[in-house]
């Protein structure tokens, strides 16, 4: 028995209701993990796997920086006149064009120099989206290639089209070596990322449904 603030004394709860509480909760759980792994499996099967639009001339190129391949990928598409600027968002401090066109291959083309606008202010995806549509509007961009990893690319387009809803994205997955997302499932950590990046696409779908746009860092 407990005490009540009249004074009187309630019968605590029953060891049925108890467990029928907890039964709800367990198949609660359940149900989410079960919702969660097949969305899982969803997402891993549309991670890219290949570039489904190569050529389309865009109004500039973007890419993300934080994996292989993206950098030389960009350069090589900006060599190609795929796009008429290439902007890198996430640039670390201190880092200049010339040095990236030297990670990127592409020194011997400096004639490439002009058309390279680095943004240092974004330190994710979010932020990339952010740093992205500030510039493509003081150029008054129409159209962008975005280039980032396959199985980072769905939520990088969620942000993007977030942050410029009228903006025509096309898409250009690169594919790192070390991310074997066909076979996913046999690969610890192929499976590893790509679960996180399911779980980190989930919360951005849900913080913009939530959030009021203008209430979001």
């Amino acid at each position: 028995m407990t005490a009540r603030r009249d004074g009187q004394e309630s019968a605590p709860p029953s060891p049925r209701r108890t467990g029928r509480l907890a039964g709800w909760l367990a198949g609660g759980g359940a149900g989410l993990a079960l919702a969660w792994l097949l969305g899982l499996m969803w997402f891993a099967s549309s991670v890219p796997v290949r570039v489904e639009d190569p050529d389309t001339h865009t109004d500039a190129i973007v890419v993300l920086t934080g994996g292989s391949g993206r950098l030389s990928t960009g350069l090589a598409l900006l060599a190609a006149g795929k796009g008429d600027r290439l902007f890198v968002s996430g640039v670390h401090k201190g880092v200049a064009v010339r040095d990236l066109l030297r990670v990127g291959r592409q020194a011997d083309h400096k004639e490439l120099a002009g058309a390279v606008v680095l943004g240092y202010a974004a330190d994710d995806t979010v932020g990339n989206a952010a740093e992205t549509a500030a510039w493509a509007a003081r150029e008054h961009l129409h159209s962008l290639r975005l280039v980032t990893a396959a199985y980072h690319m769905r939520r990088s387009l969620w942000e993007f089209h977030q942050a410029m809803p009228g903006m025509v994205i096309i898409p250009h997955p690169v594919f790192p070596d070390a991310v074997k997302s066909r076979d996913w499932w046999h690969r610890p950590g192929t499976a590893a990322l790509l679960a996180t990046e399911y779980s980190k696409y989930l919360a951005a779908v849900l913080r913009h449904w939530i959030m009021p746009k203008a209430a979001q860092p």
